[in-house]
């Protein structure tokens, strides 16, 4: 079970950081990936950036990042929390969504939404011009 949090309405050029946080039962968290993805009205949910596991790479990375949101978001990780972060700089309108985190227990951390097998409910992010 996910749930996610920090969401809200900012100015264009502001911050926020939105938080996953995990109530794992049995497996230990600290062994899923877990991605942020986003929909806005009307699109597709898409994919926003992903974390695998410690010591874990895929592709010899450990993070991706989709390309509009590269050098402004950073995706992060606290195990000791069962809590995964997205902080959120220099944010856009175009950033305006519901932001979904999402766990995958084989730890691959892709960009596909069928490898996330456990769903948040969600937390809005709007962004005035």
């Amino acid at each position: 079970q996910l749930l996610e949090s920090g969401g809200g309405l900012v100015q264009a050029g502001g911050s926020l950081r939105l938080s996953c946080a995990a109530a794992a039962s049995g497996r230990t968290f600290s062994t899923y990936a877990v991605g942020w993805f986003r929909q806005a009205p009307g699109n597709e949910r898409e994919f926003v950036a992903s974390i695998t596991w410690d010591d874990r790479t895929w592709d010899d990375r450990t993070t991706d990042y989709a390309d509009a949101v590269k050098g402004r978001f950073t995706i992060s990780r606290d195990n000791a929390k069962n809590t995964v972060y997205l902080q959120m700089n220099t944010l856009k309108p175009e950033d305006t969504a519901v932001y979904y985190c999402a766990a995958d227990k084989f730890g691959r951390g892709t960009m596909w939404l069928h490898d996330y097998d456990t769903w948040g409910q969600g937390t809005q992010v709007t962004v005035s011009s």
